[in-house]
C-alpha cells in the first residue's frame, strides 16, 4: 500500500494528464472540433468589431450608389424622352496628341497631330475629362485648337443642379470666369458647370468645371471662378470629336466665323501676328 501510494505521488499528475489528454483527442474527434471553434468564437468576440466593418460598409455602400446612379440615370432618360431631348453626345471620336505648344501661348493654343486626312474638320469640339477648345484651322496632317482659356473664348453654359445659365470666359488660367445672366443665380461652390442648350457652337451637356467660388456682388452681373475639368496646363492628348450640328449650319457662322483650313500651321510671333490671330480666334457662344 504505501509502495503504490509513492507510485501514485511521483506519476498521478502525469496520469491524469495522459488521460486528459485522451479524451480531449476523443472529444475533438466525436465533435469535428466544434468546441474548440467556439472557445475561438468566444474568445475573439470582442475584438470582432474592431476589425472587420469598413470593408463590408464600402461594398454596401458602394452597392448602393451604383444602384442610385443606375434610378437616375434611368429617371434622365426618361424625361429627355419626355420633353423630345435629341441632342446626342459624340460617339467617335479622333485620338490626336499635342505636338506643338507655344509658351507666348500656353493658355491659347494648341497644335495636334492629325488633321483634315484623319478626319478633322474646323469646329471640331477637343477635349480631356472635359471642354478643351474648337479647332480653328486644320492643315492635311496637323491642326490648331483655341482653347477655352483664351481670353477670347466664351462658351454658353448652364448650372446643372439649377438650371441658371451664362457664359464663360478664359483667364488664360485653368480657371474660367462665369458670367450669370440672372441677377441673383441659384448657384453655390461645387456645382457642376456644362454646355447650355442654346450654345451654337457646342452641344449641350458637355463638362466644363466645377464651381470654386462665387460673387453674387460682382457689377453688371454675379460671377463665379469655374475650376475645369480638362487639365488644360499639362495636356498631351485631347479626343477631337465631329463638327456640332448647329455650327455647321452656314446661319450660325458670321463672315469672320467662316470655316478655314490652311497649307501650313505655325506659331504666331510678333505684334501683327497676334492681332491677326485674336482677330481669328475670337469666339462666341
Amino acid at each position: 500500500m504505501y509502495t503504490l501510494r509513492r507510485w501514485w505521488d511521483r506519476n498521478g499528475i502525469r496520469l491524469g494528464l495522459i488521460v486528459a489528454a485522451i479524451a480531449c483527442s476523443w472529444a475533438i474527434r466525436q465533435t469535428q472540433g466544434a468546441a474548440i471553434f467556439e472557445l475561438y468564437q468566444f474568445l475573439t468576440r470582442p475584438f470582432a468589431n474592431l476589425a472587420i466593418p469598413s470593408e463590408p460598409t464600402k461594398d454596401v455602400l458602394t452597392q448602393e450608389l451604383q444602384q442610385r446612379l443606375a434610378e437616375l440615370e434611368s429617371q434622365n432618360r426618361q424625361l429627355r424622352e419626355l420633353v423630345g431631348y435629341t441632342a446626342e453626345q459624340p460617339n467617335e471620336g479622333i485620338v490626336a496628341p499635342v505636338i506643338g505648344r507655344s509658351p507666348d501661348h500656353w493658355w491659347q493654343q494648341i497644335i495636334l497631330g492629325r488633321g483634315s486626312q484623319d478626319g478633322i474638320r474646323v469646329g471640331a469640339i477637343a477635349a480631356n475629362g472635359g471642354i478643351v477648345g474648337r479647332v480653328t484651322e486644320v492643315t492635311a496632317h496637323s491642326s490648331r485648337v483655341l482653347l477655352i482659356s483664351d481670353p477670347t473664348s466664351q462658351v454658353g453654359v448652364t448650372i446643372t443642379r439649377s438650371r441658371f445659365m451664362g457664359y464663360v470666359r478664359g483667364q488664360g488660367a485653368n480657371r474660367v470666369i462665369m458670367e450669370f445672366f440672372d441677377k441673383v443665380p441659384d448657384v453655390r461652390p461645387g456645382d457642376v458647370v456644362t454646355t447650355s442648350s442654346i450654345s451654337r457652337r457646342f452641344q449641350p451637356g458637355l463638362p466644363i468645371g466645377i464651381v470654386e467660388s462665387v460673387n453674387l456682388n460682382k457689377s453688371p452681373a454675379p460671377e463665379a471662378v469655374v475650376e475645369l475639368s480638362a487639365p488644360i496646363s499639362h495636356l498631351e492628348w485631347v479626343m477631337v470629336y465631329p463638327l456640332p450640328q448647329a455650327a455647321a449650319d452656314p446661319t450660325n457662322l458670321s463672315a469672320e466665323d467662316e470655316p478655314q483650313e490652311s497649307n501650313a500651321l505655325s506659331q504666331p510671333s510678333g505684334s501683327q501676328s497676334d492681332n491677326s490671330d485674336s482677330q481669328s480666334r475670337g469666339e462666341g457662344f
